[in-house]
């Protein structure tokens, strides 16, 4: 029983892991792309609709293999992860070489976004998919 529960939170953290390596990957593809190189705008922008797709993959990997837990605590697990991931690798990885701290990546609008497009695409998703049958 235990083994279960511990598989279904690394899972979850997996699941988070999945949604961080999608979003960093976009956001490093797109400050390549000629159009929207130089407008953080337009990169958040675009990344913003892309997280719900994100999200949904990964909240899909986690609910393949039946564990029960609600949307909501799913997408709050995988949005805490990929915050993590960005404190240990983001910021002091990419973020600070560039000549940006800690404070301007965590008070920037767009991660914060970012995180609730994330745990709400989650919690929308798995209430339209996993609705319970009338007996």
């Amino acid at each position: 029983m235990l083994k279960i529960k511990t598989m279904k939170y690394i899972r979850a953290i997996f699941s988070g892991i999945m949604v961080w390596i999608a979003v960093s990957l976009s956001f490093y593809i797109l400050e390549q792309t000629l159009f929207v190189k130089d407008s953080f705008f337009w990169q958040s922008f675009m990344v913003s609709i892309w997280i719900v797709f994100f999200a949904i993959g990964s909240a899909k990997f986690y609910y393949f293999k039946n564990y029960q837990m609600s949307g909501l605590q799913l997408g709050i697990i995988m949005s805490l992860t990929a915050l993590f991931l960005d404190i240990i690798i983001t910021v002091p990885f990419v973020e600070i070489p560039n000549g940006r701290s800690y404070e301007s990546f965590f008070t920037s609008p767009a991660l914060w976004i970012l995180a609730f497009l994330n745990a709400f695409s989650v919690f929308i998703w798995q209430k339209q998919n996993h609705k319970k049958t009338p007996a």
